[in-house]
């Protein structure tokens, strides 16, 4: 089991960028594929980034060309860059380990989360 600790969000306008960073402790984490993932009032828990072991990445449509999402196994880190926010963008941000790269099942580690807000 990792704990993770999210930072780096903060209140942008539409049109700027943001880089979000997970710090990963208390497992291995470089035997995992992990993901960020965000959550906006009202709606469901989505993924928006996920990178595998060897660094394989997967985006969704919705952010394929504006995020990217790096690791660093010697410092169990994980990042997210985020480049041409919109209002659509904002949501509390959280990072985790994958159970299975194919079906992007999250484990059950979610952190505290840091809010990205995104003004017009």
């Amino acid at each position: 089991q990792l704990q993770l600790t999210e930072s780096g969000g903060s209140l942008v306008q539409a049109g700027g960028s943001l880089n979000l960073s997970c710090v990963a402790s208390g497992g291995t984490f470089s035997g995992y594929p992990m993901a960020w993932f965000r959550q906006a009032p009202g709606k469901e828990r989505e993924l928006v980034a996920a990178v595998a072991w060897n660094t394989i990445r997967y985006y969704p449509e919705s952010t394929k060309g504006r995020f990217t999402i790096s690791r660093d196994n010697a410092k169990n880190t994980v990042t997210l860059q985020m480049n041409a926010l919109s209002i659509e963008d904002t949501a509390v941000y959280y990072c985790n380990g994958l159970r299975n790269w194919g079906s992007r099942e999250p484990y059950d580690w979610w952190g505290q989360g840091t809010q990205v807000t995104v003004s017009s």
